[in-house]
Protein backbone atom coordinates (compact mmCIF):
# COMPACT_ATOMS: atom_id res chain seq x y z
CA UNK A 1 0.00 0.00 0.00
CA UNK A 2 1.11 3.57 -0.88
CA UNK A 3 0.05 7.03 1.13
CA UNK A 4 0.29 10.07 -0.11
CA UNK A 5 -0.23 13.58 1.78
CA UNK A 6 -0.06 16.41 -0.49
CA UNK A 7 0.11 19.46 1.48
CA UNK A 8 0.03 23.61 0.83
CA UNK A 9 3.03 25.00 3.01
CA UNK A 10 6.33 24.21 4.98
CA UNK A 11 6.23 22.79 8.35
CA UNK A 12 8.15 25.54 10.51
CA UNK A 13 7.86 24.46 14.09
CA UNK A 14 10.38 21.58 14.51
CA UNK A 15 8.34 20.25 17.26
CA UNK A 16 5.22 19.08 14.89
CA UNK A 17 8.41 18.09 12.43
CA UNK A 18 9.40 16.04 14.78
CA UNK A 19 6.15 14.35 15.24
CA UNK A 20 5.43 14.22 11.34
CA UNK A 21 9.10 11.86 11.38
CA UNK A 22 8.08 9.84 14.09
CA UNK A 23 4.86 9.03 12.30
CA UNK A 24 6.27 8.83 8.95
CA UNK A 25 8.83 6.41 10.67
CA UNK A 26 5.78 4.81 12.00
CA UNK A 27 3.93 4.34 8.82
CA UNK A 28 6.82 3.08 6.59
CA UNK A 29 6.46 -0.25 8.52
CA UNK A 30 2.94 -1.23 6.70
CA UNK A 31 3.50 1.01 3.56
CA UNK A 32 5.44 3.53 1.94
CA UNK A 33 4.58 7.09 2.57
CA UNK A 34 5.36 10.48 0.53
CA UNK A 35 4.68 13.91 1.38
CA UNK A 36 4.47 16.45 -1.26
CA UNK A 37 4.57 19.92 -0.15
CA UNK A 38 3.09 22.83 -2.28
CA UNK A 39 4.14 26.29 -2.34
CA UNK A 40 1.36 28.26 -0.58
CA UNK A 41 0.49 31.69 -1.62
CA UNK A 42 0.73 34.56 -0.12
CA UNK A 43 -1.87 36.18 2.50
CA UNK A 44 -2.66 39.66 3.28
CA UNK A 45 -4.90 41.34 5.34
CA UNK A 46 -6.81 42.65 2.67
CA UNK A 47 -7.84 40.29 0.03
CA UNK A 48 -10.52 40.47 -2.06
CA UNK A 49 -12.66 37.48 -2.36
CA UNK A 50 -11.47 37.16 -6.24
CA UNK A 51 -8.03 37.50 -4.68
CA UNK A 52 -8.67 34.81 -2.35
CA UNK A 53 -9.91 32.48 -5.24
CA UNK A 54 -6.86 32.79 -7.40
CA UNK A 55 -4.61 32.13 -4.61
CA UNK A 56 -6.65 28.47 -4.13
CA UNK A 57 -7.00 28.25 -7.64
CA UNK A 58 -2.96 28.76 -8.12
CA UNK A 59 -2.49 26.55 -4.89
CA UNK A 60 -5.36 24.00 -6.46
CA UNK A 61 -3.77 23.69 -9.83
CA UNK A 62 -0.09 22.84 -8.25
CA UNK A 63 -1.94 19.86 -6.28
CA UNK A 64 -3.64 18.66 -9.26
CA UNK A 65 -0.78 18.24 -10.78
CA UNK A 66 0.73 15.92 -8.23
CA UNK A 67 -2.09 13.19 -7.82
CA UNK A 68 -1.18 10.03 -8.78
CA UNK A 69 -3.79 8.85 -11.65
CA UNK A 70 -4.92 5.77 -9.79
CA UNK A 71 -4.69 6.64 -6.46
CA UNK A 72 -8.03 7.12 -4.13
CA UNK A 73 -8.48 10.64 -3.10
CA UNK A 74 -9.02 12.35 0.07
CA UNK A 75 -9.56 15.49 0.16
CA UNK A 76 -9.32 17.19 4.40
CA UNK A 77 -12.13 19.93 3.74
CA UNK A 78 -14.66 21.59 6.27
CA UNK A 79 -17.64 20.53 4.62
CA UNK A 80 -15.95 17.18 4.50
CA UNK A 81 -17.51 14.56 6.97
CA UNK A 82 -16.50 13.50 9.93
CA UNK A 83 -15.01 9.69 11.03
CA UNK A 84 -14.17 7.83 13.66
CA UNK A 85 -10.70 5.97 13.69
CA UNK A 86 -12.29 2.51 13.25
CA UNK A 87 -14.51 3.92 10.10
CA UNK A 88 -11.28 5.12 8.54
CA UNK A 89 -9.63 1.95 9.12
CA UNK A 90 -12.98 0.09 7.90
CA UNK A 91 -12.89 2.87 4.40
CA UNK A 92 -9.44 1.72 3.96
CA UNK A 93 -10.21 -2.24 4.15
CA UNK A 94 -13.09 -1.84 1.91
CA UNK A 95 -11.26 0.47 -0.47
CA UNK A 96 -8.21 -1.95 -0.85
CA UNK A 97 -10.92 -5.48 -1.20
CA UNK A 98 -12.41 -2.75 -4.35
CA UNK A 99 -8.91 -2.64 -6.04
CA UNK A 100 -7.27 0.41 -4.74
CA UNK A 101 -3.47 0.22 -3.39
CA UNK A 102 -2.59 3.91 -3.06
CA UNK A 103 -4.12 6.73 -1.36
CA UNK A 104 -3.81 10.45 -1.49
CA UNK A 105 -4.43 12.40 1.25
CA UNK A 106 -5.17 16.15 0.33
CA UNK A 107 -4.26 19.28 2.84
CA UNK A 108 -5.21 22.78 1.76
CA UNK A 109 -3.86 26.14 2.36
CA UNK A 110 -5.16 28.47 5.03
CA UNK A 111 -8.06 29.55 2.56
CA UNK A 112 -8.76 25.74 2.14
CA UNK A 113 -8.90 23.58 -0.92
CA UNK A 114 -9.97 25.26 -4.69
CA UNK A 115 -13.21 24.33 -6.11
CA UNK A 116 -11.47 22.49 -8.56
CA UNK A 117 -9.86 20.14 -6.66
CA UNK A 118 -12.58 19.45 -4.41
CA UNK A 119 -14.83 18.37 -7.22
CA UNK A 120 -11.65 15.74 -8.59
CA UNK A 121 -11.68 13.78 -4.83
CA UNK A 122 -13.08 10.87 -4.13
CA UNK A 123 -14.31 12.05 -0.49
CA UNK A 124 -14.48 15.12 0.94
CA UNK A 125 -12.98 14.15 5.50
CA UNK A 126 -13.22 16.25 7.69
CA UNK A 127 -10.98 15.60 11.10
CA UNK A 128 -12.29 17.99 13.23
CA UNK A 129 -15.11 20.43 13.82
CA UNK A 130 -12.17 22.79 15.62
CA UNK A 131 -10.15 24.79 13.53
CA UNK A 132 -5.74 23.71 13.50
CA UNK A 133 -3.32 25.13 11.88
CA UNK A 134 -2.13 23.24 8.54
CA UNK A 135 0.64 22.13 10.36
CA UNK A 136 -1.08 20.55 13.25
CA UNK A 137 -3.68 18.78 11.04
CA UNK A 138 -0.69 17.07 8.76
CA UNK A 139 0.38 15.83 12.47
CA UNK A 140 -3.06 14.78 13.72
CA UNK A 141 -3.84 13.04 9.69
CA UNK A 142 -0.72 10.74 9.90
CA UNK A 143 -1.38 9.80 13.35
CA UNK A 144 -5.00 9.07 12.69
CA UNK A 145 -3.77 6.89 9.21
CA UNK A 146 -1.09 5.24 11.50
CA UNK A 147 -3.70 3.91 14.06
CA UNK A 148 -6.61 3.32 11.23
CA UNK A 149 -3.65 0.74 9.68
CA UNK A 150 -3.12 -0.59 13.57
CA UNK A 151 -6.71 -1.27 13.61
CA UNK A 152 -6.83 -2.52 10.13
CA UNK A 153 -4.75 -5.24 11.32
CA UNK A 154 -6.10 -6.21 14.59
CA UNK A 155 -2.89 -4.90 16.44
CA UNK A 156 -3.41 -2.94 20.04
CA UNK A 157 -2.96 0.64 20.10
CA UNK A 158 -3.91 2.97 22.76
CA UNK A 159 -7.67 4.35 23.19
Amino acid sequence: MKINIIAVGKIREKYIQVGINDFKKRLEKFCSVDIIEIAAGKITNNQSTKQIEQMKDSEGEKILDKIPGTSYIIGLAVQGKPMTSKGLAKSIQNLQLQGYSEFTFIIGGAMGLSENVLDKVDYKLSLSHMTFTHQMIRLILMEQIYRALKIKRGEPYHK
